[in-house]
């Protein structure tokens, strides 16, 4: 049977020369779903946060984004939209988007209101999401808020782990700059989702867009990459590099085998890791060092399974070893995601000289990239870092989650 999803497998340098000892490898591995001729239907929902301090401009901007997504959904697509703020109101229950002008009246109606309640919004919207649970269908939310909600987290953590038991994904998106990104960041891993922060009301759309544009692209889920190691091989660490950067980790199983969840699988993007691992000694020769196995399950249909064997050619002359320049473009990303992570956590933890350090690390790396615009920022927090001066809230947000965006291109 024809899965329609092919595994592919580049090593970052190839072939290595050979060696009495251990080396470090890359390895890109990358699952790469075939085209869609049409859009998976969806069973969507949106929980928008309709707070007191989202008047004006960002109700506004929230509205008009909100009509985009209907006007993108299709006749086949069943949408639900939630307002809360310190209370909740099912504004639009499951639906088909086919009176999409109907949609558009209710939308337009909204009024900011109250405090900040998130966990009211996420459980009216598990409510409508399971009216029309279907495996046939990606079940997906879209959740918005500009700020913290207060004494329920835990709440809204427990009610990610029933989305993700549900196999709904969350896209978590923060507006401005006073939204707990731990939080977020928690409740969208839980079901293999994303969070991202938006500085500027008038990229609400544009998020939005691409939040239904991946569900709609969605064509597995629960993707799950097996790798057997020949004995020696040892993993130091799994990052995976596209749809965004981040560090999934692994899970051992026995002496010689990983398990590294990948979670969904959309048709446009591939879902990529790059894996960072000791190689043992080898003399020259082509070697087995790892077999790659992707467990699947396509969107209304059964498990599948795609594997794949490693070969890795050890030669005696330095010369004829070689980069793949794509495979280490993705490496120097994941780094650069790397040091500012570790900046941000110690800059919190007080160590101001480690920080900028990392920072500064970063910045030549973003350089290195072309990333000309966000190495100038990360060099500027590094100065005020050596100055004694605080990373605000702010600018916190925007490296954190403009280094996760390093392999991805949000359309306008």
């Amino acid at each position: 049977m024809n899965t329609g999803i092919t595994l592919t497998c580049t090593w970052g340098r190839a072939p290595l020369v050979a060696s009495k000892v251990p080396q470090v490898a890359y390895l890109l591995i990358e699952a790469q779903a075939a085209a869609i001729a049409e859009k998976m239907p969806l069973n969507f929902c949106l929980v928008l946060d309709r707070s007191g301090s989202m008047q004006g401009a960002k109700l506004a901007a929230l509205k008009d984004a909100v009509k985009r997504v209907i006007e993108t959904l299709t006749p086949q697509d069943i949408v639900a939209i939630v307002l809360f703020d310190d209370t909740v109101q099912t504004l639009v229950p499951a639906t088909f988007a086919t009176d999409k002008a109907t949609l558009i009246a209710q939308v337009d109606a909204i009024e900011e209101a109250g405090g900040t309640a998130m966990s009211g919004g996420m459980a009216a919207g598990i409510v409508e999401l399971r009216k029309n649970h279907d495996p046939g269908r990606v079940g997906a939310m879209l959740l918005l808020t500009d700020g913290q909600t207060w004494g329920d987290e835990d709440r809204c953590r427990a009610l990610a782990q029933e989305l993700a038991r549900d196999g709904v994904r969350i896209t978590a998106l923060g507006l401005g700059a006073e939204w707990n990104e731990a939080l977020l960041d928690d409740i969208a891993e839980a079901t293999g989702g994303i969070s991202d922060y938006i500085a500027d009301p008038a990229q609400i759309t544009t998020f939005f867009q691409h939040a239904v544009r991946t569900a709609q692209g969605t064509v597995a889920r629960d993707a799950r990459l097996l790798l057997r190691l020949v004995r020696d091989a040892t993993p130091r660490a799994v990052y995976r590099a596209s749809p965004v950067i981040a560090n999934l980790g692994y899970q051992p199983i026995g002496d010689s085998e990983i398990a590294v969840r990948l979670g969904a699988i959309e048709a446009e993007t591939p879902s990529s890791i790059v894996v960072d691992l000791m190689v043992p000694a080898r003399d020259a020769g082509s070697f087995r060092i790892a077999q790659a196995e992707l467990h699947y399950t396509p969107v209304g249909g059964a498990e599948q399974v795609v594997k794949q064997d490693l070969l890795l050619e050890f030669v005696t002359d330095p010369t004829a070893s070689a980069y793949d320049p794509r495979v280490m473009n993705l490496v120097e990303k994941v780094t650069a995601f790397k040091l500012q992570t570790r900046a941000l956590a110690e800059a919190e933890a007080g160590n101001l000289s480690g920080a900028t350090q990392k920072l500064r690390a970063a910045a030549t790396r973003l350089l290195d990239l072309g990333e000309l615009e966000l190495a100038q920022k990360v060099s500027e927090q590094a100065a005020h870092l050596e100055q004694g001066q605080a990373i605000s809230a702010e600018n916190q947000k925007e490296l954190r989650y403009a280094t996760r965006r390093l392999t991805q291109k949000l359309e306008e």
